[in-house]
């Protein structure tokens, strides 16, 4: 938490600095049309998020069991786990920074600089630097990511958007199916895992159509939406 607040008073000085502007370039004042988005765009992303592990149970015979541990405590701590680690990479991609990357250089530029920061960022997150092949696909995915919750803020003027996007996709995959770091969250594989052939359609959709769904929703849903709606 001390983090976050100093994160919050890093960027106040910088856009002081920058244009003796406020926070409000973040647009984190809550309205009906932001939290709004912050709902639905969760919930998108979540949903988009869960299918590679849908696709793993119809296909490939994997299964998942309510964890035994799970209580409130443990739930309570997931979410908060994962709000924090998206506020903090919000802040510093799509944050002060970016904004003034906007106004300085125009909207193209600024999404591009923040998403390929983003995909560079998560080589240290993942330690894959002694493995190229890991290293293009991790950025290219987080780049893909980055591109959209940049493209979020952008049209939107609010963290609120790249916020929600971010923590139902996170969310999905490293608390509720226990795919992260984290340890065991809401879902546990049953194991052992059967051991299944599948075809090379199966196995690409398996692996990207989670991702090329969550990139093309959100997409068509931004470039319908006018730019700076509060």
């Amino acid at each position: 938490m001390v983090g976050l607040l100093i994160q919050l008073l890093l960027s106040y000085l910088l856009i002081y600095w920058a244009e003796k502007g406020n926070l409000s370039v973040l647009g984190l004042k809550p309205n009906q049309a932001r939290i709004a988005d912050l709902l639905l765009y969760t919930c998108i992303a979540g949903c988009c998020s869960s299918i590679t592990f849908l696709l793993r149970m119809l296909f490939a015979n994997e299964s998942w069991i309510l964890n035994p541990s799970l209580d409130w405590q443990l739930f309570i701590n997931g979410a908060w786990y994962n709000i924090k680690s998206v506020l903090y990479e919000e802040l510093i991609f799509r944050g002060v920074i970016f904004y003034i990357l906007i106004k300085k250089l125009g909207g193209t530029k600024a999404i591009l600089i923040s998403a390929t920061a983003f995909g560079i960022y998560h080589w240290f997150t993942y330690q894959v630097f002694n493995d190229p092949v890991k290293m293009i696909w991790i950025f290219l995915i987080t780049f893909s990511a980055g591109f959209i919750y940049a493209l979020g803020y952008y049209k939107t003027k609010s963290l609120y958007a790249p916020i929600g996007m971010h923590f139902g996709w996170n969310f999905v995959q490293s608390f509720i199916f226990s795919a992260g770091n984290t340890g065991q969250g809401m879902l546990i594989e049953k194991l052992p895992a059967p051991q299944v052939q599948v075809s090379y359609l199966v196995y690409y959709s398996i692996t990207f159509l989670h991702l090329f769904l969550f990139i093309s929703v959100f997409a068509i849903i931004f470039y319908n939406k006018k730019r700076y709606i509060r």
